[in-house]
């Protein structure tokens, strides 16, 4: 699910219809379930991004210090590194790497997603005081209780 489409529900899910407070307060459990099985869906894809970015690394790590078998070269479609460099510039190259870089924005647009969802969350478990606030409001400005 990209950040578009979570944002698009959000923004239909998240209105308090005041007129209807009680109902909006029987829809937070069925909100907060939903939000909760999307945000351990995508903390599930972010760790799983973080374990290959891992993997990757090591391998681009052996591969720009002449570390890398033929086997894995052809398997990855890579031409041997010819330059050799001090085991210190590895990480310089590593870090310049479009393989790296690529996976590296998914790990990091991973995160943000997870970070958003997490703040709905959080938005979620607060909402009951919201609304109990809104109530308590309604009945002080009618002069009620």
């Amino acid at each position: 699910m990209d950040l578009k489409q979570i944002r698009e529900m959000v923004a239909v899910d998240m209105p308090i219809d005041q007129a209807n407070l009680d109902a909006a307060s029987l829809e937070i459990p069925l909100l907060h379930n939903k939000y909760l099985n999307i945000l351990h869906d995508e903390k599930l894809l972010l760790h799983k991004f973080n374990i290959e970015l891992k993997k990757l690394l090591k391998l681009k790590w052996e591969y720009y210090n002449g570390k890398t078998d033929e086997e894995t070269l052809r398997e990855k479609g890579w031409e041997p590194f010819q330059l050799k460099i001090l085991k210190q510039d590895a990480e310089m190259y590593m870090e310049a790497d479009e393989e790296v870089i690529s996976l590296n924005s998914k790990v990091i647009f991973q995160k943000e997603k997870v970070d958003y969802l997490e703040s709905i969350v959080k938005g979620l478990n607060n909402r009951q005081y919201h609304i109990r606030d809104a109530i308590i409001w309604r009945k002080f400005v009618n002069g009620v209780g």
